[in-house]
C-alpha cells in the first residue's frame, strides 16, 4: 500500500525501550550492530496485549527523528508524514 503511494518503506527489526532519553546518546550503535533500524516505545506493549487477548497486531511506524544524524523533523513535516502513515494503516486494516 505504501509503495503504491510512493512512500518510502523499510522493513526490519525495531527496539522497544521503556525510556525516552538514554543515558548514553550513542547507545543506538550497539543495537545497530544487530540490525536494529529504529527505537520506539509502544510496540512491546501492543504485542503483549495482542498475545494476551489472542488477536493480531501490527506496528506501522513513521520515523520522526534520527539518532544517527541528530536530524529532527519539523511539526509540519511530522503532520504530513504521520497523516500518510495513518492512511496506510487504515487501508491495511480494511
Amino acid at each position: 500500500i505504501a509503495l503504491e503511494k510512493n512512500i518510502s518503506v523499510k522493513i526490519g527489526s525495531v527496539l522497544t525501550s521503556d525510556t525516552f532519553y538514554q543515558d548514553d546518546p550513542n547507545s543506538w550503535k550497539h543495537w545497530a550492530n544487530y540490525g536494529i533500524l529504529a527505537v520506539e516505545m509502544e510496540t512491546a506493549a501492543l504485542y503483549t496485549l495482542a498475545a494476551k487477548f489472542k488477536v493480531n497486531a501490527l506496528s506501522v511506524l513513521t520515523v520522526s527523528d534520527s539518532l544517527v544524524t541528530r536530524e529532527e523533523t519539523t511539526s509540519e513535516e511530522r503532520q504530513k508524514t504521520f497523516n500518510q502513515m495513518v492512511e496506510v494503516a487504515l487501508e491495511l486494516a480494511e
